[in-house]
């Protein structure tokens, strides 16, 4: 099924709802969109730290344990 199609598809169940549960699955709607926004914050965090992290990670005294 094409995405187009699935939308419309879901357009037509949401219309079927009463205001209620609309506002549930709008909430859901944020909801979702909230989590993958702190997620990409995450990873844009990771992503800037691991430079200063490299010293760290990167030396002698940790290859031994590298090798396990």
């Amino acid at each position: 099924m094409s995405t187009q199609r699935h939308i419309e598809d879901m357009l037509e169940k949401l219309k079927t709802l009463p205001p209620a549960r609309v506002a549930e699955v709008e909430d859901f709607i944020d909801f979702l969109h909230s989590r993958d926004g702190g997620r990409r914050l995450v990873r844009a965090a990771q992503t800037l730290s691991e430079p200063s992290l490299t010293a760290l990670w990167d030396n002698a005294d940790d290859a031994a344990y590298d090798r396990l």
